[in-house]
């Protein structure tokens, strides 16, 4: 017999194989939360949602089983769901998602091709989280400045951005403060050994010693 067939009896659950399919959700679902647990941050809540989606979206696929109307009601309440959640990272979206196709996988009879598939995607994500695939640059920075309405933040700070950076981009730029300031945003690639407070000292001499902010980019903030 395949290992990836169906369950199911002409697309039915007998109560043997409902409560199997319940205990197997359980099971990859406190799979998806521990792999979560450990390859990033979390909340409490989050893990429990985790653990239970697979469950959750299993019982509802059962209960539809090919009624249309079911099918559109379902949809509805998924749909209220999604605007009263608050949106999370693209990590904890990937999690979602991943705990939802399992739950569906098991809610159409598919317990072992459900099995395998999150012991491979929780592998690639172990995998992928414990190595440098896909940081960003430690040397890029995000830099916000606040420079005086007189001066011309497109020019001003080029000959220092050549000595202490490899690459930089104006992003925003936007007045602050009644429109007597201006508020300038940059990412930037700083030159390996250099000084970041220097740096900064010869920045607030072009802007005036107006407020100047460095931070690291992380990795779910988007260029």
């Amino acid at each position: 017999m395949d290992l990836l067939n169906n369950i199911t009896t002409n697309g039915s659950f007998d109560s043997l194989t409902t409560l199997i399919s319940i205990g197997v959700s359980i099971v990859l679902g406190l799979i998806i939360a521990l792999v979560h647990i450990k390859t990033t941050n979390y909340t409490k809540n989050f893990i429990i949602t985790l653990t239970l989606l697979p469950v959750l979206v299993q019982i509802v696929i059962m209960l539809v089983n090919g009624n249309l109307g079911t099918s559109v009601a379902i949809l509805g309440a998924f749909s209220l769901v999604r605007f009263r959640s608050i949106p999370g990272n693209s990590r904890e979206i990937i999690s979602v998602f991943f705990a939802m196709v399992v739950g569906l996988a098991i809610g159409t009879g598919y317990l072992i091709l459900a099995s395998i598939f999150t012991i491979i995607v929780c592998l690639v994500i172990i995998i992928t989280s414990k190595t440098p695939f896909g940081e960003v640059n430690k040397l890029e920075r995000k830099l916000k400045i606040l420079i005086p309405e007189n001066l011309n933040y497109i020019e001003i700070f080029d000959e220092v951005f050549d000595r202490y950076t490899k690459k930089h981009q104006l992003i925003r730029s936007k007045t602050v403060n009644m429109g007597s300031i201006y508020e300038v945003d940059y990412y930037i690639t700083l030159k390996k050994g250099i000084n970041e407070k220097d740096f900064i000292d010869e920045l607030r001499i072009k802007n005036g010693n107006l407020k100047i902010m460095m931070s690291i980019i992380t990795n779910d903030e988007q260029l």
